[in-house]
């Protein structure tokens, strides 16, 4: 842009240096040939002077020129890079010779400049000369070149009068696609003294939408002279209101610093308005409203004492960028009073078995039944490379769907490729936790890591906000450690090893009773009309885990509550999504709980748990049943003295055979004739609250 306005400057210069040398007699044509063919030399482009050119040189020099047109670089998309239906300008004589300039008048009339960068990214402002012919004169350099001591020409003082541009337009567009127009630019521009403020207001059209312009340079002998001048800048419309109160030096390093404040009523009407809607499910991106300060020097750039309103949420911080490096480097600093995510996530899918579900009976809902895979799309981990950062995070609070999270502290460091994420506090449900994520993409075969530590935290809000699952409680605590390596997902599930423990003590299962099922099964499962609550308390429920090149195994899940042991062991394989797992219940001759023993004699009813992880398939284990009863006969029979009638109802309630609460069949509300088969399904889901 630099460029294209010392390219401006030098033609109006070339237009008025050949109107002041050529002598009022020359025909007026000749002067448009010598305007052309200075500009030709000095731009190698053509200028076309088509209209009509009145030209007086005493007492002012006053010149108008009707139909003006610029040409364009080759190859362009407009033939004209630049075109006026009018220019008229009004200059003193008499002051030029002091090295004053008193423009009283300089309007141009409808301009229309196109700006275009092509496939090579060279832009039309940039000009290409041939080099002059033939061998300069002897002392022509020396000619050109101001004898030492020799001041070169300067402008003592500069006065605008009457200086406009009316209707004008600008294009710009490049190889990409993007393209921007303005319309309708008016812009009026006063100075009655070079000690004087300098003011610049007009208005403009982009996209439909008019914007305001006002800008004031108190001191531009400052600006000019390279020192720090005063500048205010506003630009308001509907879309936006910007404002910039501060200093400016345009001296080698630029710099600038003050106070800016952006005013935005919508940023999705900010997105569609610019030509680039955003596609967003989220009912956020409303309301937006930023101040602070600003500081640039050279490359380096930063917005400080920053407050900031996005909708609901309030946040200060600040950012600082250095660019002088050999990579960008990025620091900075928010903190959020309470950040609502929920209106910029999308909506929640329809639950399995709704409306929305089942009305695609076709190819559609087919397709969407087929499982699903690990993709070997190669992962792309260059952006990790493009710069260098140090960024902190905290909230007072976090909401996510229904989850509620407590005071937060996050940390980010992003290094030559290796990122490393933190989250150094967080408060959870009563109790808290951390989380660190570590991605080194400095090796071919990028590397990420992962662990995670909390405690004390109430499992049964926690689980129903996540899950919307309400039959568990309990204290929760758990913590693991995975690592892998790969270039796409499948190579990283593959490569996926780790350990880690989950524990859940003084809970319960909520919704059936086992205690009571042990001494009757009628009166186990929840009742509605009776109103009171069934449950099965429990003093733990843990397991922990290993993960080796992408196989999970577990081989002490436990389950401690009164008159039940529940026990298993199996295995995740990752890689294929397949479940392989083996279920014990037992029943307990004890009522003891916390502290009982897990591996108490009694009757084992096993339940296999395998297949693909998106069509399990449940059943029991009979043949480890009667397994048990051949081996271990004495055992079997001592689990059982004593609560036959309560073992034979837990396993026919586990089994399915129980039907509705208070122990009644459903038909004609009396009792079957005949049991029902046992469905392992159903009695999961009476048991885990499906």
């Amino acid at each position: 842009m630099k460029k294209l306005l010392i390219a401006i400057a030098a033609v109006v210069v070339i237009v008025v240096a050949a109107v002041v040398v050529v002598p009022q007699f020359v025909p007026l044509e000749t002067v448009k040939e010598e305007i052309a063919s200075q500009v030709r030399t000095a731009t190698g482009r053509e200028l076309a002077i088509g209209g009509d050119i009145r030209l007086s040189l005493l007492p002012t020099i006053q010149l108008e020129v009707e139909d003006v047109a610029f040409s364009n670089a080759p190859g362009a998309s407009e033939p004209q890079m630049a075109t006026l239906k009018e220019l008229r300008l009004k200059l003193a004589f008499w002051p030029l010779l002091s090295g004053a300039v008193e423009v009283d008048s300089f309007v141009l009339v409808d301009p229309v400049v196109h700006l275009e960068v092509d496939a090579k990214g060279r832009p039309n402002w940039e000009f290409e000369v041939a080099p002059a012919t033939g061998e300069a004169a002897p002392g022509a350099e020396e000619a050109a070149t101001p004898a030492a001591g020799e001041a070169a020409p300067t402008v003592t003082e500069l006065r605008l009068g009457d200086v406009r541009i009316e209707n004008g337009a600008l294009a710009y567009r490049d190889a990409t696609g993007a393209e921007y127009r303005l319309s309708d630019i008016d812009m009026k521009v006063e100075l009655s003294a070079f000690d004087s403020p300098f003011t610049a207001e007009g208005s403009l059209v982009f996209n439909g939408e008019r914007l305001e312009v006002e800008a004031v340079v108190t001191t531009p002998a400052r600006l000019v002279a390279g020192e720090r001048a005063e500048v205010e800048v506003e630009i308001s419309g509907a879309p936006l209101a910007l404002e910039f109160e501060g200093g400016v030096v345009t001296a080698a390093p630029f710099r600038a610093d003050g106070a800016v404040e952006l005013d935005i009523p919508s940023l999705r009407g900010l997105a569609e308005w610019a030509g680039a809607p955003l596609a967003f499910e989220g009912s956020g991106l409303g309301p937006f409203r930023i101040k602070g300060r600003i500081e640039a020097k050279d490359q380096t750039y930063a917005f400080s004492q920053a407050e900031i309103a996005l909708d609901d949420i309030r946040a200060n911080g600040g950012v600082a960028i250095d660019l002088g490096g050999a990579k960008p480097y990025v620091e900075g600093r928010l903190d959020v009073e309470r950040l609502d995510l929920n209106p910029y996530l999308p909506p929640e899918p329809e639950p399995a078995g709704g409306e929305a579900q089942g009305t695609d009976t076709g190819a559609g809902a087919e397709a969407a039944a087929q499982p699903a895979d690990w993709s070997d799309e190669p992962i792309d981990l260059s952006a990790l490379h493009l710069a260098n950062a140090d960024l902190a995070f905290s909230a007072g609070s976090i909401a996510i769907r229904k989850v509620e999270i407590g005071r937060s502290v996050l940390s980010v460091r992003l290094k030559d490729g290796e990122l490393v994420v933190e989250l150094e506090e967080m408060a959870l449900y009563e109790g808290g936790g951390t989380v660190r994520v570590r991605v080194d993409a400095r090796r071919k075969v990028p590397v990420v890591e992962k662990s995670m530590r909390f405690s004390g935290v109430q499992a049964e809000p926690l689980l129903s906000a996540v899950a919307d699952f309400d039959r568990l409680t309990g204290t929760a605590e758990a913590e693991f450690a995975i690592s892998t390596k790969g270039r796409s997902q499948r190579e990283m599930v593959a490569n996926l090893n780790g350990n880690g423990a989950v524990r859940f003590v003084d809970g319960a299962i909520k919704g059936v009773n086992l205690g009571a099922m042990v001494r009757n099964v009628r009166s186990a499962f929840l009742d509605a009309e009776a109103g009171v609550p069934q449950q099965t308390d429990f003093a733990e429920l843990s397991g922990t885990f290993r993960i080796v090149n992408g196989i999970l195994r577990n081989d002490d899940l436990a389950l401690l509550a009164p008159l039940l042991r529940v026990g298993g062991k199996g295995s995740i394989d990752l890689p294929r999504r397949t479940v392989k797992y083996r279920v014990e219940p037992r029943l307990a001759g004890t009522g003891e709980g916390q502290g009982g023993a897990t591996d108490v004699a009694g009757l084992m009813v096993p339940v296999i748990v395998e297949g693909p992880w998106h069509d399990l398939d449940y059943r029991p284990d009979l043949a480890g049943l009667v397994e048990q009863a051949v081996t271990n006969p004495e055992g079997a029979i001592g689990a059982v003295k004593g609560i036959a009638e309560g073992a034979k109802g837990l396993v026919e309630g586990l089994l399915g055979s129980v039907s509705g609460a208070g122990g009644e069949e459903a038909g004609d509300g009396g009792a079957s004739e005949e049991p029902a088969d046992p469905d392992p399904i159903k009695a999961l889901k009476n048991l885990f609250g499906g």
